[in-house]
């Protein structure tokens, strides 16, 4: 086997961490936030309940019945307050989260049903939610705390502590409610989700390793590895799991398909490489090694965010929308993103051990398919409309003026097919203003 140390990363390598099925599980729910909240109420209860016996105790060692007098006239102008709250809290909660519902509905059907895992991941969302459920138990919970009438010094107890956390849940509840609005509307506006978009794939480029990868590396293929879990989209990699089972057999592996790909039993997952004294992995050294979902993620997939905004435009290009000004806002952001991407290597990615000895290469998409993806649909969707040409042309200029020399053609290659479509399909004496390069599209 031909080794291959991966001296072009430096000492900066970082490895990649593996996405935690555990915890996007429960990003990905709804129950844990709010089961969570009123356990921890229920635990808050039971310690105010205590602090106000033992306060009661304390005021009747001393004989201070005046200040145990002074508490239930308290408790008692409070108690209203909190059976008010009992009986209209999930009644509130019920009509908010209607309306929640409803707006994502809305805002899945104008943009694309991939920016419901925004709300559904959104912490705001589920910290409201958990509050208010947790203000409904707590109510419930200080009624029956509430005695009736008695002479004071039969008292035993008075829910002085109790009616004060209620009082502070119910204000932190309509802080919250404040804020979630907020976040709910700012999340209905395109400029926020497309922003909200491209700031997640900023991030995964952030982490994605660095520098050119040698595929003289790879040695010849000594066999193959089929994936054995449930059907799904692969989500994650577990890189480190990886090479260390490459390391044990002394060989190299490579990831086949791509993060984003469909997977089924039997589709060839990684195939091994090195010298007839390789060995394939052992299965056990190779579970936990892949994540496979319903759905796409942002964890380690380089492309998924063009993807959302790609389907953004396309959405507001449709006849039933008709939305140019959504498309080009997309192309902004989509021309940010192939701008960070111009000059970073792509293709292939090699994964060292601890002696920098390449032990796992995995496929990411290379440049001309990264451009593809980012103009390929647009453009034939666009050349109706002469703001969404002229935003295209402005953005193949700008990219153009950035790449290098060796990524100019795929640029080149839409540029032009996009130049004869405008002349197929848009009259002659509007040609030339349907290919104007513009930033604005009409400004």
């Amino acid at each position: 086997m031909s080794k291959g140390k991966g001296k072009d990363r430096g000492s900066g390598y970082r490895r990649p961490r593996a996405l935690s099925p555990l915890r996007e599980h429960l990003r990905d729910t709804f129950w844990f936030a709010p089961t969570a909240a009123m356990v921890l109420i229920l635990l808050l209860w039971t310690g105010a309940s205590e602090l106000d016996a033992a306060l009661v105790r304390l005021l009747q060692e001393h004989r201070n019945f005046a200040e145990i007098d002074e508490l239930i006239r308290i408790v008692n102008d409070i108690k209203p307050v909190v059976s008010t709250v009992s009986s209209a809290m999930m009644t509130f909660i019920g009509v908010v989260f209607s309306i929640s519902l409803v707006a994502v509905q809305m805002a899945s059907g104008q943009f694309t049903p991939r920016v419901v895992r925004i709300f559904v991941r959104s912490r705001i969302t589920k910290l409201t939610f958990a509050v208010f459920l947790a203000t409904f138990t707590l109510s419930l919970l200080v009624l029956t705390s509430f005695e009736s009438e008695a002479e004071a010094r039969r008292v035993t107890t008075v829910p002085f502590v109790q009616s004060v956390l209620t009082l502070f849940m119910v204000a932190l509840s309509l802080f919250l409610f404040i804020a979630y609005v907020n976040s709910t509307l700012r999340l209905m506006r395109v400029g926020h989700v497309v922003d909200r978009i491209t700031g997640e794939c900023l991030r995964v480029l952030d982490r994605m390793p660095r520098g050119a990868f040698d595929e003289a590396v790879v040695g010849p293929e000594i066999g193959r590895v089929g994936y054995a879990g449930q059907a799904g989209v692969l989500r994650d990699v577990n890189i480190a799991r990886l090479v260390r089972a490459a390391r044990g057999q002394g060989v190299l592996l490579r990831l086949l398909p791509r993060i984003g790909d469909f997977v089924v039993p039997g589709t060839p997952l990684l195939s091994v490489h090195g010298s007839e004294e390789g060995r394939e992995p052992a299965r056990g050294a190779l579970r936990y090694t892949v994540m496979v979902g319903v759905e796409r993620t942002f964890h380690q997939d380089l492309a998924f965010g063009l993807r959302q905004l790609c389907d953004i435009a396309l959405r507001a290009l449709s006849r039933a929308i008709n939305d140019p000004t959504t498309a080009v806002l997309c192309l902004d952001r989509i021309v940010q993103l192939l701008t960070v991407l111009a000059n970073r290597p792509l293709g292939a990615v090699g994964h060292p051990d601890g002696k920098g000895e390449i032990r796992l290469v995995q496929d990411v998409p290379d440049w001309a398919d990264l451009v593809d993806l980012a103009f390929a649909e647009i453009r034939i969707c666009a050349v109706g409309s002469p703001q969404v040409t002229r935003r295209i042309m402005a953005g193949f200029d700008d990219l153009l003026r950035i790449a290098p020399e060796e990524r100019r053609q795929p640029l080149l290659r839409q540029r032009e097919l996009l130049v004869r479509s405008v002349t197929l399909a848009v009259p002659e004496a509007e040609r030339a203003f349907a290919l104007e390069p513009d930033r604005q599209g009409i400004g």
